[in-house]
Protein backbone atom coordinates (compact mmCIF):
# COMPACT_ATOMS: atom_id res chain seq x y z
CA UNK A 1 0.00 0.00 0.00
CA UNK A 2 3.08 2.47 0.97
CA UNK A 3 4.73 2.19 -2.86
CA UNK A 4 1.25 2.73 -4.25
CA UNK A 5 0.49 6.12 -2.29
CA UNK A 6 3.78 7.44 -2.64
CA UNK A 7 3.30 7.01 -6.70
CA UNK A 8 0.17 8.37 -6.42
CA UNK A 9 1.77 11.39 -4.62
CA UNK A 10 4.20 11.89 -6.82
CA UNK A 11 2.57 11.54 -9.80
CA UNK A 12 -0.19 14.52 -8.00
CA UNK A 13 2.57 16.52 -7.40
CA UNK A 14 4.90 16.79 -10.24
CA UNK A 15 1.67 16.14 -12.95
CA UNK A 16 3.90 14.41 -15.29
CA UNK A 17 3.05 14.24 -18.69
CA UNK A 18 4.91 11.74 -20.88
CA UNK A 19 4.60 13.14 -24.39
CA UNK A 20 6.42 16.53 -23.31
CA UNK A 21 10.21 17.46 -22.52
CA UNK A 22 12.14 19.65 -20.70
CA UNK A 23 11.46 20.09 -17.24
CA UNK A 24 8.80 19.10 -15.32
CA UNK A 25 5.44 20.73 -14.28
CA UNK A 26 4.58 21.02 -10.34
CA UNK A 27 1.35 22.31 -9.11
CA UNK A 28 1.64 25.60 -7.43
CA UNK A 29 2.81 24.82 -3.66
CA UNK A 30 -0.74 26.38 -2.39
CA UNK A 31 -2.50 24.07 -4.77
CA UNK A 32 -0.87 20.78 -3.70
CA UNK A 33 -1.33 21.69 -0.20
CA UNK A 34 -4.81 22.66 -0.62
CA UNK A 35 -5.51 19.19 -2.06
CA UNK A 36 -3.16 17.16 0.14
CA UNK A 37 -4.94 18.47 3.65
CA UNK A 38 -8.78 17.96 1.99
CA UNK A 39 -7.98 14.50 0.92
CA UNK A 40 -6.10 13.12 4.04
CA UNK A 41 -8.61 15.13 6.36
CA UNK A 42 -11.38 12.52 4.64
CA UNK A 43 -9.19 9.37 5.06
CA UNK A 44 -9.08 9.77 9.16
CA UNK A 45 -12.06 6.85 9.03
CA UNK A 46 -10.63 4.54 6.48
CA UNK A 47 -6.66 4.97 8.21
CA UNK A 48 -8.12 4.12 11.74
CA UNK A 49 -9.70 1.14 9.71
CA UNK A 50 -6.70 0.10 8.07
CA UNK A 51 -4.13 0.88 11.00
CA UNK A 52 -5.98 -1.16 13.37
CA UNK A 53 -6.81 -4.14 11.26
CA UNK A 54 -3.07 -3.94 10.83
CA UNK A 55 -2.03 -4.20 14.71
CA UNK A 56 -0.70 -7.91 14.51
CA UNK A 57 1.43 -7.09 11.07
CA UNK A 58 3.06 -4.14 12.85
CA UNK A 59 3.62 -6.09 15.62
CA UNK A 60 5.41 -9.01 14.18
CA UNK A 61 7.28 -6.51 11.93
CA UNK A 62 8.29 -4.36 14.24
CA UNK A 63 9.67 -6.99 16.71
CA UNK A 64 11.55 -8.70 13.56
CA UNK A 65 13.24 -5.04 13.19
CA UNK A 66 15.34 -5.28 16.43
CA UNK A 67 18.82 -5.76 14.24
CA UNK A 68 17.53 -2.62 12.02
CA UNK A 69 16.87 -0.43 15.01
CA UNK A 70 20.01 -1.41 17.10
CA UNK A 71 21.88 -0.49 13.42
CA UNK A 72 19.80 2.70 12.88
CA UNK A 73 20.68 4.07 16.53
CA UNK A 74 24.26 3.39 16.10
CA UNK A 75 24.72 4.71 12.71
CA UNK A 76 27.69 6.94 12.71
CA UNK A 77 26.63 10.40 12.86
CA UNK A 78 23.48 9.74 14.14
CA UNK A 79 23.60 11.75 16.64
CA UNK A 80 24.61 15.54 14.49
CA UNK A 81 21.19 14.34 12.58
CA UNK A 82 19.55 14.09 15.30
CA UNK A 83 20.74 17.38 16.38
CA UNK A 84 20.10 18.96 12.98
CA UNK A 85 16.49 17.43 12.81
CA UNK A 86 15.66 19.16 15.70
CA UNK A 87 16.96 22.47 15.22
CA UNK A 88 15.74 22.54 11.94
CA UNK A 89 12.36 21.88 13.22
CA UNK A 90 12.96 24.61 15.79
CA UNK A 91 10.83 25.92 19.00
CA UNK A 92 8.27 27.32 16.74
CA UNK A 93 7.05 24.33 14.75
CA UNK A 94 6.94 22.22 18.18
CA UNK A 95 5.21 24.89 19.90
CA UNK A 96 2.65 25.76 17.01
CA UNK A 97 1.59 21.80 16.87
CA UNK A 98 1.21 21.92 20.59
CA UNK A 99 -1.22 24.62 20.22
CA UNK A 100 -2.81 22.87 16.79
CA UNK A 101 -2.86 19.58 17.41
CA UNK A 102 -1.85 18.08 20.69
CA UNK A 103 -3.75 20.65 23.28
CA UNK A 104 -7.28 19.09 21.33
CA UNK A 105 -5.89 15.73 21.66
CA UNK A 106 -4.16 15.22 25.27
CA UNK A 107 -7.38 14.80 27.66
CA UNK A 108 -9.59 12.41 25.10
CA UNK A 109 -5.98 10.42 25.02
CA UNK A 110 -5.20 10.75 28.50
CA UNK A 111 -9.08 9.05 28.67
CA UNK A 112 -8.21 6.44 26.52
CA UNK A 113 -5.02 5.55 28.09
CA UNK A 114 -6.72 4.51 31.45
CA UNK A 115 -6.38 1.17 31.46
CA UNK A 116 -2.73 1.47 29.68
CA UNK A 117 -1.95 3.40 32.68
CA UNK A 118 -3.16 1.07 35.37
CA UNK A 119 -1.67 -2.23 33.56
CA UNK A 120 1.56 -0.55 33.58
CA UNK A 121 1.97 1.20 36.66
CA UNK A 122 0.62 -1.66 38.65
CA UNK A 123 3.33 -3.58 38.92
CA UNK A 124 5.83 -0.98 40.02
CA UNK A 125 3.09 0.00 43.09
CA UNK A 126 2.59 -4.00 43.96
CA UNK A 127 6.77 -3.74 44.69
CA UNK A 128 6.59 -0.87 46.28
CA UNK A 129 3.94 -2.11 48.48
CA UNK A 130 5.91 -5.66 49.71
CA UNK A 131 8.88 -3.58 50.41
CA UNK A 132 10.36 -3.62 53.87
CA UNK A 133 12.88 -0.04 54.00
CA UNK A 134 15.24 -0.01 56.45
CA UNK A 135 14.39 1.73 59.93
CA UNK A 136 14.38 5.21 59.01
CA UNK A 137 17.29 7.56 60.86
CA UNK A 138 16.90 11.27 61.71
CA UNK A 139 16.95 13.57 59.35
CA UNK A 140 19.95 14.55 57.21
CA UNK A 141 21.42 11.37 58.17
CA UNK A 142 23.38 10.19 55.23
CA UNK A 143 21.98 6.60 56.24
CA UNK A 144 18.69 7.29 55.15
CA UNK A 145 20.43 7.24 51.70
CA UNK A 146 20.06 3.54 52.04
CA UNK A 147 16.23 3.34 51.93
CA UNK A 148 16.14 5.37 48.75
CA UNK A 149 18.70 2.97 47.36
CA UNK A 150 16.61 -0.12 48.55
CA UNK A 151 13.45 1.61 46.47
CA UNK A 152 15.91 1.78 43.24
CA UNK A 153 17.25 -1.49 43.56
CA UNK A 154 13.42 -3.13 43.75
CA UNK A 155 12.12 -1.45 41.09
CA UNK A 156 14.73 -1.38 38.77
CA UNK A 157 14.89 -5.04 39.32
CA UNK A 158 11.19 -4.96 38.67
CA UNK A 159 11.88 -3.10 35.14
CA UNK A 160 14.35 -5.29 34.02
CA UNK A 161 11.97 -8.83 34.87
CA UNK A 162 9.45 -7.28 33.15
CA UNK A 163 11.72 -6.73 30.01
CA UNK A 164 12.68 -10.06 30.58
CA UNK A 165 16.42 -9.21 30.55
CA UNK A 166 19.10 -9.34 33.26
CA UNK A 167 20.88 -6.80 35.20
CA UNK A 168 24.07 -7.25 32.82
CA UNK A 169 21.37 -6.91 29.91
CA UNK A 170 21.11 -10.42 28.57
CA UNK A 171 18.06 -12.38 28.08
CA UNK A 172 16.51 -14.41 31.02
Amino acid sequence: MLPKAILWLLGFLLAIHADQVGAIKVKPIEASMTKWAENAGRAATEFATNAEAAADDWARNTAAAFNNYGAAISAPGIKERFRRGVTSAGSAKFARKIRDVAMDRFAPGVAAAGVDYKEGVEPYLSTLASLTLSARKPRGDPANIKRVEEVNKSLHAKRLAMLGVTASGGAS
